[in-house]
């Protein structure tokens, strides 16, 4: 890869890194959406953005732990289904097409969500509560296997599920959330690895990138509300990514 593209990648990735590690996620969608918009190999996508998802995801997550946001029976059912979904996701390879679609598909999931939460109004506090142990494991498994195909951490998919169904707080979403793109996203690079897929040399100053951007993106986010602004701009980025994509 040129020198002068993987500097606009790694400034990419740091500016990504930030914005979502103050909500709790990793970005995967976000750095898939950048090598999108950068014309990256399809092939090379979905090492690169479940590596780099394993470093901020771990940032994320002890930012948000420390803050006091983490509760431990939200999250295991949900990652003791998913690691093996994401493992055997990690090991089907889809036709270049197939790939490309798929993560075009994932883009445009994830703008519709964030553009959502951007536009809906402020809500009263209800009264929130995990669901029964075998929903969290069936949605565990399915998020787990998309997280392994897409190359995303599946944190995306779990955090509106667990709002939207009133599951947990905010706070406690974005800290269950990142934890379960950690290890889904170890699951996922092992996959690959089994396979013999190995991310790019290039992959070590955009992981730092990306993650000195999720330190300071969970360190802030972990203590305050995120800008409805943050989700207007995620959004419009992964839209246009997601349909480049879709139409390539």
């Amino acid at each position: 890869m040129a020198s002068e593209s993987l500097v606009i990648i790694g400034a990419l990735f740091l500016v990504v890194g930030a914005l979502y590690a103050a909500v709790g996620h990793a970005g995967a969608s976000g750095y898939l959406a950048v090598m999108a918009l950068l014309s990256v190999d399809a092939g090379l996508m979905r090492p690169i953005a479940l590596s780099i998802n394993i470093l901020v995801a771990a940032i994320a997550f002890v930012q948000f732990a420390r803050a006091g946001h983490f509760a431990w029976r939200l999250f295991w059912p949900f990652a003791l289904a998913s690691m093996p979904a994401a493992f055997a996701g990690g090991k089907i390879a889809l036709p270049s097409h197939a790939l490309k679609a798929a993560i075009g598909l994932v883009l445009l999931l994830t703008a519709t969500r964030m553009a959502h939460v951007a536009y809906r109004p402020p809500v009263a506090p209800r009264e929130v509560g995990p669901p029964k142990l075998p929903i969290m494991l069936g949605v565990g498994a399915v998020l787990g296997l998309v997280a392994g195909l897409t190359g995303t951490g599946g944190g995306i998919f779990l955090s509106p599920v667990m709002l939207l169904l009133r599951w947990s707080t905010p706070k406690q979403t974005a800290a269950t959330a990142s934890l379960f793109i950690f290890v889904n996203s170890i699951a996922g690079v092992a996959g690959l690895a089994a396979d013999g897929l190995t991310p790019p040399g290039f992959l070590w100053p955009l992981a730092a990138c990306a993650g000195i951007g999720g330190l300071v993106g969970a360190t802030i986010g972990s203590r305050r509300a995120t800008p409805r602004a943050l989700n207007f701009v995620l959004a419009a980025v992964l839209l246009v990514a997601g349909v480049k994509l879709l139409l390539a």
